[in-house]
């Protein structure tokens, strides 16, 4: 849709009343008002992006031009001035709240004639209400600042005369042109590195939660830079004389402006709903957007992910012409004279470095090139990539990998030869999906491509965890990074078949934004890709079982009591033998890496692998051997003595210490911290009651705390308020009572940031604090000055508490799902004191804005286990705190 100027700007009234007036101010004030509300309502109304952002520039050149005439009459006679438009102003590409900059040129510097001018100038175009930004230079300031800085010079590249000295103009083009600085040569590889600092900010994907579509990989800058290279080297005026020069086809060409246009009218409204310049597409303003563009909610498929979806595919697409482009440039810009050709096969060959085809209709007449293009580049590393025309080659006849394709028994081997290869295969697989050759041959993956999970647990789009994860695995394997994880990197040489370990990684997200469970979906593609590429009937289950079990091992960890032998014995029953056992924590560890990088941490590294160190000793015993949990903990006893080394009167005082705990008490620990513990207490006076201890412990991933206090209904709270004011989260707590009347009481915490308390000096602050919390309580943070970040306030959950009975049936199991939130565990507490609940244990779990926080208790008075009463206490006190209707469910599941 057009838009009539007039609309904006009538400018015959406009000179008629500037020429009845002694006061201009309010009249250029009003017209730019009106013309932006017209904008405004012509938006809404639908107009193209292109006709918005061009008319807005228009109606800015209009009363700019007409102020600088105004002010014509004061300026020195002689003395030569041109007003000019630069950056994307100059460009006449004008958002809402896009930056106004305008470069006011002198042949000579005469600051005395000029200052006052400029400044009245200037100053009438704030008053006006029109934000700008200005430089003031002579013809020898333009030469010097452009050839120093890189973005001097791109400004002055896109100037555009508004009024003024025409010839004055002209010669500062000259003078800055690329005969005289920035040859072509040099501007492109400045811009190229500039770009590629410019991908690192944001960790060189496209793919972020809240991306930038102005400065992320694929976004609007990268359409800049291309016309900008163009425009030093070959003197274009527009996008599309790449076409007649061969850089673009016109399929191209005509792709790139229309997911231009897309990104446009994304900016265009982003401008709109934040009522300034904001190029970030934040959660505040997707759901809006989307609604605004016309999504609706599907099953299974929010608008807001729709929308999302639609943006990723976007960037995607304009991310591969920026690199076909840029290549092409390298290539003219960079590359040697003389072209030096390496044969490999009888389809391709290597130049410059680069894989290319030896005939256009390599694709045509054998189609199954399309793979081996990718299996090449893994065999051969000394290939940087893969040549501009043939990617657009490649992308010209992806239409013909179909289900006969699929099922042709060449192209079948050749994918399972590059999932075989022992080196590239991340690069590779990347490298297809960024073609769309990935998404051509399996069409489920390509169903996933470029959609998000409205969350902020997930914080990349599924085609790119899955990718992330992938990637994972095969690091694992690379001695540089053995020191990250050594346990997975001993483990992933001993395996005999890896491809079923990176396949189980391809597939186990497939199926998300289906609906239904993802993990049975997923198994079923898994079946029907490894049936039609001649897995072994084993092959083919042991993936499919990666595939449906692959949360098995994090919800274990992270949920239940895995210091109780029943749910190591579930868990290894599940499991059933080692090798299932190995890849199952290999691929656990990889996802959750993959999932954000806030979401891995030491703590829950410690969990998964003192899992799966519990169920390698059950599993080589033997599932059916029950565990002799007396000689056990008389085992753990026996090494924490050794490791305190007492005399003979300590050792009997740490041993009739010990007979006042239970049995359970000994099974969360090492004998490190059981030693630790003991000799705290056991050196401790009387006279320090209550004793407070903490410690860093890089085993546990965390900082660890010991309180030994008497025991009181209070002391629960009082406790996690100390740490709630001292703005310390608690990711496992353990709670016992002597029998002497005692409470044991242990946690690991992380500070704000989700990282341990590592310094000494402030370890011991920390401890004070909690030790004069103990002795005169304070209450936690109000709950109301807690305001919820900004991410956090676009993903309500619905807090729900619900119920299960302990595998043994000697305790009850509430698990609270609500939003996550600073004092969260200290609101629980609250609960549990106002019902009369006990809390055994805890254990606390966060995905990205949910919390998921599992507790053991049962009743102070009796012992036992939650009646109905307690547990309708406990969840509608929750809820309440916590917020939301009350969703409380009882179950007889055990865990």
């Amino acid at each position: 849709m057009t838009i009539a100027k007039e609309s904006l700007f009538n400018g015959r009234e406009f000179d008629r009343s500037l020429s009845e007036t002694k006061d201009p101010l309010p009249l250029f004030r009003n017209a730019l008002r009106a013309g932006r509300e017209a904008l405004k309502k012509h938006f809404y109304d639908n107009s193209s992006a292109p006709a918005l952002v061009t008319a807005h520039a228009w109606l800015i050149d209009q009363l700019i031009v007409r102020a600088w005439k105004q002010f014509q009459a004061r300026w020195p006679a002689d003395i030569s001035v041109a007003l000019i438009a630069v950056g994307g102003y100059g460009r006449g590409e004008l958002h809402p709240a896009s930056d106004i900059d305008l470069m006011i040129l002198f042949e000579k510097n005469t600051p005395a004639k000029t200052k006052p001018f400029l400044e009245s100038f200037v100053r009438f175009f704030w008053d006006m209400g029109l934000e700008v930004g200005h430089s003031v230079r002579t013809l020898k300031d333009c030469v010097r600042e452009a050839k120093a800085d890189l973005t001097v010079i791109t400004n002055l590249m896109e100037s555009r005369l508004l009024e003024g000295d025409e010839a004055l103009f002209q010669k500062m083009r000259r003078l800055t042109g690329a005969s005289k600085i920035w040859p072509s040569r040099k501007f492109f590889a400045a811009k190229y590195a500039e770009q590629k600092a410019r991908h690192l900010r944001f960790d060189d994907t496209a793919y972020n939660l809240e991306p930038n579509i102005k400065d992320g990989p694929g976004g609007l800058r990268d359409i800049h830079t291309i016309g900008w290279v163009s425009q030093r080297h070959f003197n274009t005026a527009s996008l599309h004389d790449l076409v007649g020069k061969g850089f673009l086809s016109e399929e191209e060409y005509h792709t790139l402006i229309r997911e231009r246009n897309f990104l446009w009218h994304i900016r265009t409204g982003l401008h709109y709903l934040a009522e300034r310049r904001e190029d970030r597409l934040l959660f505040d303003h997707q759901r809006a957007l989307a609604k605004l563009f016309g999504y609706v909610d599907e099953p299974g498929f929010l608008a807001v992910e729709q929308f999302m979806k639609r943006y990723y595919r976007t960037v995607k697409e304009l991310s591969l012409l920026n690199e076909i482009l840029l290549q092409h440039f390298e290539e003219v810009l960079l590359g040697r004279r003389w072209s030096r050709v390496k044969s490999i096969n009888r389809r391709f060959q290597a130049r410059h470095g680069f894989v290319e085809v030896k005939n256009a209709r390599v694709f045509e007449r054998a189609p199954f090139a399309m793979l081996e293009l990718f299996l090449i580049l893994q065999q051969h590393p000394e290939l940087k990539g893969v040549r501009a025309d043939t990617i657009r080659l490649l992308r010209a006849h992806v239409n013909k990998i179909d289900a006969k394709f699929r099922k042709d028994l060449g192209c079948r081997s050749l994918f399972m030869e590059i999932m075989r290869q022992p080196r590239g295969i991340t690069h590779e697989l990347r490298r297809m999906n960024a073609y769309g050759v990935l998404g051509a041959y399996l069409p489920a993956f390509g169903r996933v491509v470029g959609q998000m999970q409205h969350d902020l647990f997930h914080v990349y789009t599924v085609d790119e965890h899955t990718l992330f994860v992938v990637r994972n695995l095969r690091r694992f394997t690379l001695p540089e990074f053995q020191h990250e994880f050594p346990l997975a990197s001993e483990l992933i040489q001993k395996l005999v078949k890896p491809e079923r370990l990176y396949l189980g990684g391809l597939f186990h997200d497939i199926a998300k934004g289906r609906g239904g469970d993802h993990s049975e979906l997923g198994e079923k593609e898994a079946e029907n890709f490894c049936r039609l590429h001649n897995l072994s009937e084993y092959d083919t289950r042991f993936v499919c079982w990666l595939v449906r079990q692959h949360l098995i091992m994090s919800s274990t960890a992270q949920r239940e009591d895995i210091t109780d032998p029943d749910v190591v014995l579930q868990f290894a029953q599940k499991v059933g033998d080692q090798e299932h056992l190995d890849n199952l924590y290999l691929l656990t560890v990889a996802d959750m890496r993959a999932t954000s990088p806030t979401v891995w941490n030491t703590w829950k590294g410690r969990l998964l692998s003192q899992l799966y160190s519990a169920t390698t000793r059950l599993l080589r015993r033997g599932i059916a051997e029950p565990i002799d949990l007396d000689a056990h903990i008389a085992d753990l006893r026996k090494s924490a003595l050794a490791l305190m080394q007492p005399n003979p009167i300590r050792a009997e005082q740490i041993n009739r210490f010990w007979q006042d705990l239970d049995g359970d008490y000994f099974l969360p620990y090492d004998a490190d911290s059981l030693a630790w513990q003991a000799q705290i207490i056991a050196d401790a006076p009387a006279t320090e009651l209550p004793i407070v201890a903490a410690r860093y412990t890089p085993e546990l991933g965390g900082s660890e705390f010991l309180i030994y206090s008497p025991d009181r209904d209070d002391l629960f709270v009082t406790m996690t308020a100390g740490f709630d004011r001292l703005n310390l989260s608690i990711v496992d707590a353990r709670i016992h009572t002597l029998r002497n009347g005692f409470a044991l009481d242990t946690f690991v915490v992380l500070d704000h940031s989700g990282k341990p308390v590592t310094e000494a000096r402030a370890l011991a602050s920390l401890q004070k604090s909690m030790h004069d919390q103990l002795l005169n309580p304070q209450p936690g943070r109000d709950r109301q000055s807690l305001s919820l970040s900004r991410q956090l306030k676009h993903f309500p959950i619905e807090t729900r508490v619900s119920f299960s009975t302990s595998q043994k049936g000697q305790l009850s199991i509430m698990e609270v799902t609500a939003q996550d939130r600073p004092g969260l565990l200290y609101q629980v507490a609250l609960a549990l004191k106002h019902c009369r609940i006990n809390l055994v244990a805890a254990k606390v779990a966060t995905y990205g804005e949910r919390a998921e926080d599992i507790f053991f208790v049962n009743s102070r008075a009796q012992h036992s286990l939650l009646d109905k009463n307690q547990m309708d206490c406990l969840a509608t006190e929750i809820v309440q705190r916590l917020g939301s209707p009350a969703k409380t469910a009882t179950t007889s599941a055990e865990f």
